[in-house]
């Protein structure tokens, strides 16, 4: 259980991270906001709380976190800055020629495990991280955010067939279930609910959360952490995220704001 003060210091934590992914979309006239957005308090409770982080690829049993939607970079860039592993006057590099912070995670960069931005691959890739560890023995875990839209793909399926019958308790699967993707609404377009129904029937330990109540997400972690059982975390959450008009519109699923917009924003998040 999380103290006042720690929801408190990982709510700021999360403000911050919105900030800087509208700072530095805006700076490159570039980039995905709306799942950065959406995703910023899943990825702050679990880097700051529940992962074991190291930048140091020799530290064999640092946890490993592969961004299955790679578009969502710009928050990832900011919580690595956050958490030391990336210089934070890097971040205003990004989507620039020559930088280590491309539009999708790349190994040039520094805590980034997976290069990704091929949608629907994560999960698998994550799959045989954790199945790589198990045979080695290693402690560690294997956490993979995976947007609700590429779960239209067929080879995460696939994925979720495989780790309950390796027993891969070592991966825990986390869905920003924002409802939204580049085309619209992931219903309309491909229906996926009843979604922890469907995971339940592939032998999945299935939590359902508010994507942005801290206790809720630190909780629903560190309960996958010691579970038997590989575990999907469903987190409910709204994509644009803490921006009134960003908020449940497509729209602003890869549009960089003007001037105008990116100072409202930016009031907003302050406010």
């Amino acid at each position: 259980m999380l103290s006042d003060t720690e929801i408190k210091e990982l709510q700021k934590l999360a403000k911050e991270n919105r900030i800087n992914v509208l700072k530095m979309v805006y700076n490159a006239q570039s980039g995905h906001i709306g799942g950065s957005l959406s995703s910023a308090d899943i990825l702050t409770v679990l880097f700051n709380k529940c992962m074991k982080v190291s930048s140091d690829k020799s530290c064999e049993t640092r946890d490993r976190f592969v961004l299955s939607k790679g578009h969502i970079s710009p928050v990832y860039y900011s919580i690595l800055a956050q958490t030391g592993i990336l210089p934070a006057d890097e971040l205003m590099t990004f989507r620039k020629f020559g930088s280590r912070l491309q539009g999708h995670p790349s190994l040039v960069c520094p805590g980034v495990e997976v290069a990704t931005g091929s949608l629907g691959q994560g999960v698998s890739i994550a799959c045989g991280i954790a199945m790589s560890l198990k045979l080695d023995k290693n402690p560690a875990h294997v956490f993979v955010l995976t947007g609700d839209g590429e779960l239209q793909e067929g080879s995460v399926w696939e994925a979720f067939m495989q780790a309950p019958q390796r027993k891969l308790n070592n991966l825990t699967v986390i869905i920003d279930r924002n409802r939204l993707q580049i085309d619209g609404c992931t219903e309309n377009i491909k229906s996926l609910d009843p979604l922890d129904e469907k995971l339940k029937a592939f032998n999945w330990d299935v939590k359902v959360i508010d994507g942005h109540n801290i206790q809720e997400i630190y909780d629903a972690l560190e309960y996958a952490k010691s579970n038997n059982k590989p575990t999907a975390i469903i987190a409910n959450t709204i994509k644009g995220k803490g921006v009134s008009f960003m908020e449940n519109n497509a729209g602003w699923h890869g549009k960089a704001p003007n001037k105008d917009e990116f100072e409202k924003a930016i009031a907003e998040l302050r406010g």
